[in-house]
């Protein structure tokens, strides 16, 4: 079964009733929670949990995945909290789905890992779809949880730095406010405590004509 397709995820989301955790990921509510909001892009949306708290915030979203189990769970969670009108969710491959160009103030990827050449392809159309002035949030796992004891698969090559990202946006249209390995709290498979890390880039789309 492969880690990257529209099958393995429906039987992974069908295995259970709850995959995630239902909380928005930190490092969306860290960066996100000082944002006027506008128009959102949510990458690999899965149970909702990013989408709703955009959404709970005024934020009108549109909510990706390739999972049609994830997201109809996804869906009655955003009705069961009041906010299913500010969202759309959209059955895509990200691996080959365009956004619309210059479409979004936000634009969010959170934990897509994906080997290197779709990855950086979808990360450059992800870049494009952010509109002048928006926000590019990326944030993966970094290749050091490897060492951690962390459940991280052996895969380095679907791991990447903040720094790779970063580089990748081209200076000229872009203003690299974060490109970090981010310390968060994290735990080994017998509960043991330790701390992992979140490759972290937050970037800004500079406005049209701007220097």
């Amino acid at each position: 079964m492969s880690e990257f397709d529209e099958a393995s995820w429906e039987e992974r989301y069908g295995s259970s009733e709850r995959v995630w955790s239902g909380r928005p990921n930190l490092q969306l509510v860290t960066e996100v929670s000082g944002l006027a909001p506008g128009t959102a892009l949510d990458v690999g949306s899965g149970e909702g949990a990013d989408a709703i708290w955009l959404a709970a915030r005024g934020w009108r979203v549109t909510a990706v995945d390739f999972s049609t189990i994830a997201l109809k769970r996804a869906a009655a969670h955003a009705e069961a909290e009041g906010v299913a009108a500010r969202i759309d969710w959209v059955h895509a491959d990200v691996r080959v789905w365009t956004p619309p160009v210059t479409g979004f103030d936000l634009v969010s990827a959170q934990y897509m890992h994906l080997p290197p050449e779709p990855r950086r392809a979808l990360f450059a159309r992800l870049a494009d779809s952010v509109a002048p002035g928006g926000t590019l949030l990326i944030v993966g796992h970094d290749i050091t949880d490897l060492e951690t004891g962390a459940h991280r698969p052996d895969m380095p090559e679907m791991f990447f730095t903040a720094d790779e990202v970063a580089r990748s946006l081209d200076g000229d249209r872009w203003e690299v406010a974060t490109a970090e390995a981010r310390p968060r709290p994290g735990h080994e498979h017998e509960g043991v405590h330790i701390t992992v890390h979140d490759a972290t880039v937050v970037a800004f789309r500079r406005p049209d004509g701007a220097p």
